[in-house]
């Protein structure tokens, strides 16, 4: 094999498909990317058995061929070089040289039929979103993915399609993020419980605006998605979704309306109080259109008080102030809408136009 590409074309697709290599593998092969120059494509894929990524490299096949080579070497070389055109070759025992300019690398590759192919997905069912929209989505919902093993379904998202709506939610046991996007066309019903890590390195790649489609493919136990050039392919995850439905009531007892940067701002303050894994509540006095905010710890004390818009009962009621403050970050209205029903049930951030929900449920604390 024998090819020729920009650095910069080698460095971009070395960024994009080294999110797939694995830090811990028993397979040696896994650790290495795949340059494939068998036809008149390049093409860059990497796969660790659960996300694979494959994506087209500009550049000039000389002599066709395959190769393999260690993905963290093969990345710090290209990164080192000039700014100039890269030759990489190899001959029938996988010696490889990297050339650029007068710099000369000799490493050694392995087989490319070695590698294991990606898996393929039938495209009977599609859907289309812009990469600005989906990487949105991702951004306000991925924060409250279970991290934990214990409820494996909870490590990823459920994508449900109903018609013309897609519902993304996330949920860990203590708060739930739901986010719905309308979109152009109807589709045939479908759910997917689609991994954290496919969907955060997913965001990380998208460069596209509102113009730019992904182009999205599910089977039962696969989803695909193509866009620039790119292709990333993940398992799905096996099980039953926890059904949220139940719990996210229309019902309340109180009604907040609240500047949210002076919300998080006020919270953020409050931090300061809670040393690093100290689980102290942040409380809220809620009465007479002034919402009290106190936190209270071994380091000290904190309170204060903002102007709000609210309907029904006075309330006092406590969170964790990190799952507040992780919910706020990621809305973008000025004001928003809380709801709550009493001090022992969650409350609710959601807007009018229903296209955010964020559930948190209250903290114990003494009064």
């Amino acid at each position: 094999m024998k090819i020729t590409c920009d650095k910069q074309e080698l460095l971009r697709a070395l960024n994009i498909v080294t999110k797939a290599v694995p830090s811990n593998t028993t397979m040696p092969v896994l650790k290495c990317v795949l340059i494939n120059a068998s036809s008149s494509d390049i093409t860059f894929t990497a796969n660790d058995m659960e996300l694979g990524i494959e994506t087209k490299v500009t550049g000039m096949v000389a002599e066709k061929g395959t190769i393999a080579l260690e993905a963290k070497l093969f990345s710090d070389m290209i990164r080192k070089l000039p700014d100039s055109d890269v030759t990489i070759s190899s001959d029938d025992k996988f010696n490889t040289a990297i050339t650029c300019e007068k710099i000369k690398f000799h490493i050694m590759g392995q087989s490319g039929e070695d590698f294991p192919i990606l898996p393929f997905v039938e495209k009977d069912y599609q859907i289309s979103l812009s990469q600005f929209t989906l990487k949105e989505v991702i951004r306000q919902t991925i924060f409250s993915i279970s991290s934990g093993e214990a409820n494996k379904t909870l490590t990823g998202e459920l994508f449900e399609i109903r018609e013309n709506q897609l519902r993304v939610i996330s949920l860990d046991g203590h708060r739930s993020s739901v986010r719905y996007i309308d979109m152009k066309d109807a589709y045939e019903d479908k759910q997917a419980i689609v991994p954290g890590k496919t969907l955060s390195e997913l965001s990380k790649i998208f460069t596209g605006g509102t113009e730019d489609n992904v182009n999205i493919y599910m089977t039962d136990n696969h989803i695909l998605f193509v866009f620039d050039e790119t292709i990333i392919v993940s398992r799905l995850i096996e099980g039953k979704f926890f059904r949220l439905d139940s719990m996210l009531t229309n019902n309340y007892d109180t009604k907040v309306r609240i500047n949210r940067m002076e919300f998080m701002n006020c919270i953020d303050r409050a931090t300061l109080m809670v040393k690093e894994g100290d689980k102290r509540p942040i409380i809220l006095n809620i009465a007479d259109n002034v919402m009290e905010l106190k936190i209270t710890s071994q380091i000290g004390m904190m309170n204060d008080v903002i102007d709000i818009e609210m309907e029904g009962k006075n309330l006092k009621i406590g969170f964790n102030p990190r799952f507040l403050l992780e919910a706020l970050r990621v809305i973008d209205d000025e004001e928003i809408d809380i709801y709550y029903m009493n001090s022992k049930s969650p409350c609710f951030i959601r807007d009018e136009n229903h296209t955010y929900n964020y559930m948190v449920l209250p903290v114990n604390f003494v009064d």
